[in-house]
Order: structure tokens, then C-alpha cells, then sequence
């Protein structure tokens, strides 16, 4: 009888510590090694210590009776709605991006996470492919990254070319001009993470069965590339911040905090029947605010 072949080892898991052992910077290193699971470990966070679970479930769970609110009258109107989450790598995007949309109906609430262009896409104008994705009446579009992408991962690792970027940042506020002309709310949210965070939840993804399938090369490769991402988004958050058009930086080294900052952001955004403004209270702004509070 034949022995069974081995289980195939999943890429990149294995990575991760190797950077952590070999190429992370001491002081992160330092961090995740000697905190606590429930610490922050960014030293210029506001809070010393993740949210309370009680805390957190009280207040998220009138978030969600205003989301259905907002979304029943969005329906009711025909108003549209799009949401774009970015953020670095293990920033906290999917997560609260399905705590939005939890109890929304999903034909209605939609994620847009799209591939790696076609060939046929690669050829395109760069926003036609986003084009399609963007609501009709009584929908709510959730970007799980968007067109930003040029301005910052095709950037950092090569994918387009300079030309190309420029290019980008001078149609882009043109570009999000005519989606706020044609009815559509635009929000846009940058979820903001430290660099021992995001190491330690890469960590945390590369050690649990049922999340390495999410690891890839640029997540390893990412890791090295710190400095160019920082520079990166900076740039393209200080040229793509407009007034018809502006940025809310939510830092998310608590996710707990980073969701509720979110969809707070989102209800504050949309005129909606029966808006209980008490129940969606006022969003924390030593965490949340403008480009400015931007930290790495």
C-alpha cells in the first residue's frame, strides 16, 4: 500500500517569526515579546489598554440598530452610499467591515474586494474597473481597498510607474468630484497601525489554521518595506484629502475602538429618518480625526 503524501506545508507561514527572530527592529521586537495580549503596544497611543468587551458590545450593539435604520431609509430614498477601507496590511479593514454589515441585508450592503487586474483591466483607464462596483439607488458599497491602491502598494513594491501614479493623483480628485456630483456619499477611512501591532497580528494570523490561507508574499515582503509604505501614504493622503473628498484617519491599534470610530464616521456621514444621535455618540477624536493624526 502506497503511504499517504505528506500535508503540504502553506506558504509564507513560518515567515512571519523569521522576521520577528531575524529583521524586526528591537524596540517592536522588544514589544511583542514582553507585553501583555491585552496592551497596546505603541507608545504613542492614547490608551494603555484594549477596550472592555462590555464597553464595547453595549456601544456596538446601538451601532447596529442605527445601521439598519440608515440602510431602511437609504432604500426607502434611493440614496447611495460608498465606503472605502484602507489601511496597511492587518489593519483591522475586514473586520470592520463585516461589523458593518453584520445585519445588513446583503443584496443590499455589498463588499467590493477586487483581484489583480486582467490583462484586458491592466489596459483600461485605471478608475474603470471601480466604475462598475459603485452603488445604484438603496445601496451601500464597501471598498475592502479601492483605488488607492496605486497611490501606495502598486507604488511601494513597483506595480506601476511613476508616470503612471502622477497620473493617478491629477485625475483622482476629478475622478471622486463626479461620484460626490452624482448624489453619491463618499466616505473614505484610512485605518491607521503600528508597526509592533501589525507584526504581532501577523503573528497571531501565521500561528491559527484558519487564518494562514490569508498570508501572502506581499505581507512578508511588506513587513520589510515599513519606511516606503509610511512615505507612501503620507504622500498620497496629504495630495488626495480634499474637501469634497476627505479622509478620516481612524487609528486601529485597538480594533475594538478602530470599528466603533468607523462606523460612527459612516452614520455621522448619511442623513437618515430616526437618527438617534445619542445612541451613535461622539466619536473619539484622540483616535480618529483628520490626516494629521496620522502616527507612522
Amino acid at each position: 500500500m502506497a503511504k499517504p503524501a505528506a500535508p503540504q506545508a502553506i506558504p509564507f507561514v513560518g515567515d512571519i517569526t523569521t522576521y520577528l527572530e531575524t529583521e524586526a527592529p528591537a524596540p517592536v521586537r522588544e514589544a511583542i515579546l514582553t507585553r501583555d495580549k491585552d496592551d497596546i503596544l505603541s507608545e504613542t497611543y492614547p490608551y494603555d489598554r484594549e477596550m472592555k468587551g462590555k464597553d464595547y458590545d453595549k456601544h456596538m450593539e446601538k451601532l447596529q440598530v442605527e445601521l439598519v435604520k440608515m440602510l431602511h431609509d437609504l432604500r426607502a430614498t434611493g440614496k447611495r452610499l460608498c465606503v472605502l477601507f484602507e489601511g496597511r496590511d492587518a489593519a483591522g479593514k475586514g473586520g470592520a467591515i463585516e461589523r458593518l454589515r453584520e445585519n445588513l441585508n446583503p443584496r443590499a450592503a455589498y463588499i467590493v474586494a477586487l483581484p489583480k487586474p486582467t490583462e484586458r483591466e491592466a489596459t483600461q483607464w485605471y478608475f474603470q474597473r471601480y466604475v462598475d462596483w459603485l452603488p445604484a439607488a438603496g445601496e451601500i458599497a464597501l471598498f475592502d481597498r479601492s483605488w488607492y491602491n496605486r497611490g501606495v502598494v502598486e507604488h511601494v513594491f513597483g506595480f506601476c510607474t511613476p508616470g503612471q501614479r502622477q497620473l493617478f493623483f491629477r485625475q483622482l480628485p476629478g475622478f471622486e468630484q463626479m461620484v460626490v456630483d452624482e448624489g453619491i456619499v463618499l466616505v473614505k477611512l484610512w485605518l491607521n497601525v503600528g508597526r509592533a501591532e501589525q507584526l504581532r497580528r501577523f503573528l497571531k494570523r501565521e500561528k491559527d489554521p484558519l487564518k494562514q490561507w490569508k498570508l501572502s508574499w506581499i505581507d512578508v515582503e511588506g513587513l520589510k518595506k515599513w519606511d516606503e509604505y509610511t512615505a507612501a501614504i503620507g504622500e498620497t493622503l496629504t495630495k488626495t484629502d480634499t474637501e469634497h473628498a476627505p479622509w478620516t484617519v481612524i487609528r486601529a491599534d485597538d480594533k475594538a475602538r478602530a470599528r466603533i470610530a468607523a462606523i460612527q464616521t459612516v452614520l455621522s456621514a448619511v442623513d437618515y429618518a430616526g437618527k438617534d444621535r445619542k445612541a451613535i455618540g461622539k466619536v473619539d477624536s484622540r483616535i480618529c480625526g483628520g490626516p494629521g493624526i496620522l502616527d507612522g
